[in-house]
């Protein structure tokens, strides 16, 4: 990769990069996003990824799980218990492992696209 060229959005995303320098500063928290970049400075309090996160996750996700609980249905047909012990730790496991991912890969696109709130001029 040449030098100052970012990252690939899914390896700034799985290892929380700063969308400017690359260095792993996005997080202080497991979900919250630091002030600022400890390296370049770059003000993270700026991102608005707001729900979208959550958003993305729900429909992907959900989709995923509901179409599986639809198979595993059809062709087995388990007790309504079977349905909860599956699809209820999937679930929860996907959404605490990819909600990090999604929020970081957020706040790259949107410091690489210059977003931000719409204005009237």
């Amino acid at each position: 990769m040449p030098e100052g060229a970012p990252a690939p959005l899914f390896v700034q995303a799985t290892r929380g990069l700063c969308p400017r320098c690359g260095a792993p500063s996005l997080f202080a928290g497991v979900l919250r996003f630091a002030d600022r970049c400890s390296r370049c400075s770059l003000d993270f309090s700026a991102f608005n990824v707001g729900d979208g996160a959550a958003a993305f996750l729900t429909l992907g996700i959900g989709t995923i799980v509901t179409i599986l609980g639809i198979v595993v249905e059809l062709a087995y047909q388990p007790p309504w218990w079977v349905h909860v012990a599956l699809w209820l730790p999937l679930t929860l496991v996907s959404v605490t492992i990819t909600t990090r991912w999604t929020k970081a890969a957020l706040a790259a696109l949107e410091w690489r696209n210059g977003a931000g709130e719409g204005r009237l001029k």
